[in-house]
This record gives C-alpha cells, structure tokens and sequence, in this order.
C-alpha cells in the first residue's frame, strides 16, 4: 500500500465544487415536484457528491420543499445513505464470530497501522474508506473481507498489502 493512499482520515463539509452544486440543483430540478421523490434524489445526489453531509441535505430539503428533519430522518433510517464521505475503494472485514475468532481484528488493526485508516472513517484522498460489518454469510472461509464487490476469503493480516496494492 502506497503511503499516499495512508494519511488521517477526515473530511469537511464545504468541499463541493460549484459544478456539484449545480448537478444537485439540476437533479432537484428534474425531481423535485414528484411525488416520493425524497429517496430518488438522495440515490442521485449521494451518487454526485459522494455523501449526504448537512449542507447537501439543506439543499435538497430547500430544493424539495420539505423540513430538513425530513431529509435527515431518511438519511440516519437507510443504512446505504452516509453522512460521511466513503473512498472511492470501500472495505469492508467482517468481525462475525466465525470471522472474529480467525483473525478479523487482526486484518481491523493492519489497515489502522498501514493506512491510519479507522472504521467508519475515509482517507483524505478518498481513496478508501474502512467498515466494519458483522456477517458476509461466508463464515466457512473465514476472516473475510470484501473490497467494493470483490470478496477475500481467508484473509491473512500479513498479505493485506498485497490485497489492496490494485487498488492503490
């Protein structure tokens, strides 16, 4: 893993470009008067900007007409919306029992020490984002591990550079 790829995850909520801006006015433009459409533009403006921090979830509360209490109780309910930014490579290590007992942690720890990278959080670059989940179903080829799509089964924290150098 590139040391580039490995500074403090943090973030910060006024680092839209004008051109994000005006792709998510464009979207509550196009989706705005329809009925149900909360849903539909949160999809598309979380795929525009990357997350739905307090200032996009303003704008589409504005853009949409609706209290902002609306907006934000959708987006803390639905587990595939984040108010953090996710890297452009999203881990996930499963730390279920089966996972857990054959070295998850471990797996946990190695990303934390090669990359500063801790759950829940994102590289500056956006390169990756780490989380935690607590079973992939594949408890047989435990400790896995699943880069966007791909999955990794028996997952060795000493060969996790190797992993995750393609994607680098």
């Amino acid at each position: 893993m590139s040391d580039k790829h490995c500074p403090e995850a943090s973030h910060k909520d006024d680092e839209f470009s004008d051109t994000i801006w005006n792709k998510i006015d464009e979207v509550l433009k196009r989706m705005g008067n329809k009925p149900g459409s909360l849903i539909p533009v949160l999809e598309e403006v979380q795929e525009i900007s990357g997350y739905l921090p307090e200032s996009v979830q303003r704008r589409v509360a504005v853009g949409l007409n609706i209290p902002l209490s609306q907006v934000y109780g959708v987006v803390t309910f639905y587990s595939f919306f984040t108010m953090v930014p996710r890297g452009k490579h999203q881990i996930r290590v499963c730390l279920g029992t089966a996972c857990h007992v054959r070295g998850g942690q471990r797996i946990v720890e190695e990303i934390k020490n090669k990359m500063g990278l801790c759950p829940g959080e994102c590289t500056n670059d956006r390169i990756f984002s780490l989380d935690i989940v607590r079973c992939l179903g594949a408890c047989g080829v435990a400790p896995v591990m699943v880069v966007n799509e791909k999955v990794y089964k028996q997952v060795k924290a000493a060969k996790l550079s190797q992993t995750l150098n393609p994607y680098c």
